[in-house]
């Protein structure tokens, strides 16, 4: 529900903002979360609301929920089944937002509410997707290892400038949702289908406070599993890379076999010996085996695509009527 803003607006009038955020175990920052957020939103928009996606959390995270719903006419909250992961909860949030514009913020208070009229400012600019890009991330060496690993693979699908700022931390124009309301797969990059929408990206520097509570439980492990499927799910740079790579080698059998016929016309013997076939041989299956192995991560994203699985699925809500959020097949 779009509860009606009381407070002066100081970035500039809109109709109404939803702000989206995916919830998992995060039973300690919640109340402050909402309770900041409600601070701020006010001065977003005319109307606004909170959409919390309860993403399988195995703490008491949906029974605060349900208790913030029940507190706040502004308080949306989804439960999902279980666990699909972050960009499955934030998209089931989106689908179900009714607000002209949408912010997603993560559940852990790294990013503070406090900046989103920043945001909000930026994209008022002409802007239809803005970020909020950390000044100095606060997390240890794997996860910005990771993070960076993730980013590369965002710029080969989204170019490299602005895969460069790409965070959690985002609103962008309810419009841009279009372009993938008819997306239906449990292989989802939030950032990538915003490109489906729009170019007009832009970012701007915020703050980022150290984690009030636990550890993150976007380990590097997973940020390097969805660097993978973002780029086979959304890319077609394996499979070119992989032709390249082949042509590279059959021009590297070519020279090879031009040195065994030269030296066989010139010195009039071949080159001897078994560890130098086995050695090209080696090179070369293993050049073929990798190349088969990323055609086969193709085919096994459109042998998923045929199956129909669906990204999420909504067991209840909580905060009023709501648009058919647990539908995820276009109309």
């Amino acid at each position: 529900m779009l509860t009606p803003a009381h407070a002066a607006r100081d970035v500039g009038p809109r109709a109404s903002i939803s702000i989206v955020v995916p919830v998992y175990n995060a039973q300690a920052t919640l109340t402050e979360l909402v309770t900041r957020l409600a601070a701020v939103a006010p001065a977003l928009a005319d109307r606004y609301e909170i959409v919390l996606v309860n993403d399988g959390s195995s703490d008491r995270s949906w029974p605060i929920i349900e208790e913030l719903a029940a507190r706040f006419d502004f308080v949306v909250g989804i439960n999902l089944m279980r666990n699909y992961g972050q960009h499955n909860a934030v998209l089931c949030g989106v689908r179900a937002a009714a607000g002209d514009l949408i912010a997603t913020i993560d559940d852990d208070l790294q990013n503070p509410p406090e900046e989103l009229p920043a945001l909000v400012k930026k994209i008022d600019e002409g802007f239809d997707v803005v970020y909020g890009t950390p000044v100095q991330q606060r997390h240890g060496f794997l996860r910005l290892l990771a993070s960076r690993i993730t980013k590369l693979a965002l710029s080969s699908v989204m170019g490299a400038e602005t895969a460069r700022y790409v965070s959690p931390f985002r609103v962008f124009r309810a419009q841009t949702r279009d372009a993938f309301a008819a997306f239906r797969s449990p292989f989802i990059s939030i950032d990538i289908l915003l490109t489906w929408g729009t170019t007009r990206f832009a970012a701007v520097p915020v703050r980022h406070d150290p984690r009030a509570e636990g550890e993150s439980n976007y380990t590097w492990g997973r940020l390097i599993t969805h660097a993978v499927n973002m780029v086979t799910g959304f890319s077609t740079m394996p499979l070119q890379f992989a032709s390249l790579l082949g042509f590279a080698f059959t021009l590297v059998g070519v020279g090879i076999l031009a040195f065994v016929m030269g030296r066989y016309l010139i010195q009039g013997s071949t080159v001897p010996g078994f560890p130098f076939l086995a050695s090209i041989m080696a090179i070369f299956f293993g050049v073929e085996l990798f190349a088969l192995g990323v055609i086969g991560e193709y085919l096994a994203r459109m042998h998923f695509r045929t199956l129909e699985q669906p990204p999420y699925v909504v067991r209840e809500r909580a905060g009023g009527a709501r648009p058919a959020a647990d539908s995820v097949r276009p109309a």
